[in-house]
């Protein structure tokens, strides 16, 4: 009998033993994205277009993954909801299909379930891991004060436990893993922004902001043309505030400031209460 499909809410929850197989994956389809698949070895990949967003960042994967001759392709985000494998392979809609893909048979507007079955049929070819990449991640010392810090990074999967009571400005989409409310930060932040991979359907592209919320930590989005996703310091340089939480209110946050204005409110929150 043939594998059940894979679906998984992010490609970072890619495994040893899933090299060579096709996979669906809620994260965007920036280029960090691709090249984890890619060093996983999967056979082909399916990821979300985040509203595709400044720069194509969204998309930027795709090209990426082609020239490493491994089938991949994105669901609209406003067929499906990003972070959400199950939702994705649901309701998604290609959007985009990079040349490797449409060689097997994916097309602009097919389902992602009618795509995910030509792929695990397909003959898929396990390709040669890509050179090494990193996420980036930084302290950004001149908008700290006070002992309060900035950290910078590309993936909130870079959050760690030192990070507590600080604010963090990452490049992930704002959404929440497979709608799980615990995703939306792994440590209790002071602050935290991300990318709203311009909403998409159900708001998918904020849905971290609700839960941020009810654990007291301030949540802020910048739009997906503001800044590109998937990249920590075009958010911090480029961004502007699309979306926050009633905790970002509280302490002064308004759509429409630079996320640099808006971090530097939050510091100054934050210093208030040390």
């Amino acid at each position: 009998m043939p594998n059940a499909p894979l679906v998984l809410d992010s490609v970072t929850h890619l495994k040893p033993e899933h090299r060579g197989r096709a996979a669906l994956c809620g994260s965007h389809g920036g280029h960090y994205a691709g090249w984890y698949a890619a060093d996983k070895q999967v056979g082909a990949v399916i990821l979300n277009d985040a509203g595709v967003g400044r720069e194509a960042a969204g998309i930027s994967g795709m090209e990426f993954l082609a020239g490493l001759r491994i089938p991949a392709a994105c669901v609209s985000h406003r067929s499906a909801r990003i972070g959400d494998g199950a939702h994705m392979l649901t309701h998604g809609i290609l959007s985009y299909v990079n040349e490797p893909a449409g060689a097997i048979g994916l097309v602009v507007g097919m389902a992602a379930r009618a795509a995910m079955a030509l792929l695990d049929v397909a003959s898929l070819v396990v390709r040669d891991r890509p050179p090494a990449e990193h996420e980036a991640r930084r302290d950004v010392p001149e908008l700290g004060r006070d002992k309060a810090r900035v950290i910078v990074m590309d993936s909130n999967g870079l959050v760690t436990p030192e990070d507590a009571g600080h604010v963090i400005v990452t490049a992930s989409h704002g959404g929440l893993l497979g709608a799980k409310p615990e995703t939306a930060v792994k440590y209790p932040v002071f602050a935290a922004v991300y990318n709203d991979a311009d909403r998409g359907i159900d708001d998918a592209g904020i849905s971290r902001l609700p839960a941020l919320d009810a654990r007291g930590i301030v949540g802020a989005c910048v739009s997906a043309f503001s800044a590109r996703i998937g990249e920590g310091q075009s958010t911090l340089d480029d961004g502007f505030i699309s979306a926050l939480n009633e905790t970002a209110r509280r302490h002064g946050g308004t759509v429409g400031q630079s996320c640099r204005q808006f971090v530097s409110l939050m510091v100054a929150a934050r210093t208030r209460h040390l």
